[in-house]
């Protein structure tokens, strides 16, 4: 079976009733909308590690077929009951988990508040489903499970296993695996000083997956260009 195989509609969501697409994007990805997903997190391991901060940018498509960074929303998490923290992780993100301006919620709260976002940008595009897009997207797309799992939420708007990698895209299209560096080769800024935040770094992932796509369109890629 294909990556691209799974079209279970288990999670609740339906198609559009009248059969006919909201937008132009419902034909781009066969029925899958893109959303970007950038996690900040207290470990890799997605089973005992704590999710830290979480943002989801949505992507749609203009009259033209070109794809654009839409909405982004952004949640700093509490650490789950039980959760473990690198002291390593902290270091690297940045994160003061005892900042009095932090405003964590619990991971519950950011997870349902955010998928409640997603399902509204799949509706509004005539899409089936959401598929994730991330830099090392398997990463994200582990601990997005893994706190699924944990709240037991059961409409997960996400695809389960199948995403979009600008890492593998970046490598592809400018010889960069690195996000700050395939953002500098896109022609794109990248402030390395606010790097390691979800908020930043799923914005800039965002506009990486969206130049990739839209040059490819210029260049005689799928959709072709009238």
């Amino acid at each position: 079976m294909s990556e691209f195989d799974f079209d279970s509609d288990s999670d609740g969501m339906d198609a559009p009733a009248s059969g006919k697409p909201k937008s132009p994007m419902a034909y781009r990805f066969r029925g899958f909308l893109p959303v970007v997903i950038d996690v900040e997190t207290g470990g890799f391991n997605a089973a005992t590690d704590a999710l830290l901060e979480i943002a989801a940018t949505t992507i749609s498509m203009d009259d033209d077929g070109m794809v654009y960074p839409d909405q982004t929303h952004f949640f700093r998490v509490e650490p789950f009951e039980g959760a473990n923290i690198e002291a390593a992780a902290l270091e690297f993100t940045g994160i003061k988990l005892d900042h009095p301006l932090r405003q964590a919620v619990s991971e519950e709260h950011a997870i349902t508040e955010i998928f409640k976002h997603v399902r509204k940008a799949v509706k509004s595009a005539g899409c089936k489903r959401a598929v994730l897009v991330g830099h090392n997207a398997f990463f994200d797309l582990g601990f997005v499970n893994a706190a699924v799992e944990r709240i037991q939420i059961k409409r997960n708007p996400f695809h389960p296993f199948s995403c979009f990698d600008t890492a593998t895209l970046g490598g592809l299209a400018y010889g960069q695996t690195v996000l700050a560096k395939a953002c500098n080769a896109a022609g794109m800024d990248f402030d390395g000083r606010e790097a390691h935040s979800a908020r930043y770094d799923t914005e800039k992932t965002a506009e990486l997956f969206c130049t990739i796509v839209n040059r490819w369109r210029e260049m005689g890629g799928w959709p072709p260009v009238d």
